[in-house]
């Protein structure tokens, strides 16, 4: 069984920045595609970032240049540092492995 724990998330001004983080817990984690998604309210849950087993990675367009996905796999841990937030970026961030999902964490960008 997977659990996906984040944290991270929080408050932040208009181009400020946050670090969200994923534990990963249950099975072998250094194969697995990691997967960020967020949600705002009132829309459906839209892919963000991606990082593979080789540690190649995807981003979204609205991102890139500004969102960066790593990942250690020895402590089975994924983050996703986040640059320059913007207000439309406010939603819920989960992190995703294959069908597990996280909890959620609420980013929230608002002066």
């Amino acid at each position: 069984q997977v659990q996906l724990v984040e944290s991270g998330g929080g408050l932040v001004q208009p181009g400020g920045s946050l670090t969200l983080s994923c534990a990963v817990s249950g099975r072998f984690f250094s194969i697995d595609t990691m997967n960020w998604y967020r949600q705002a309210p009132g829309k459906q849950r839209d892919m963000v970032a991606t990082i593979t087993d080789k540690y190649d990675t995807w981003y979204a367009d609205s991102v890139k240049g500004r969102f960066t996905n790593s990942r250690k796999n020895a402590e089975k841990m994924v983050y996703l540092k986040m640059n320059d937030l913007k207000p439309e970026e406010t939603a819920v961030y989960y992190c995703n492995q294959c069908h597990n999902w996280g909890q959620g964490n609420q980013v929230t960008v608002s002066s």
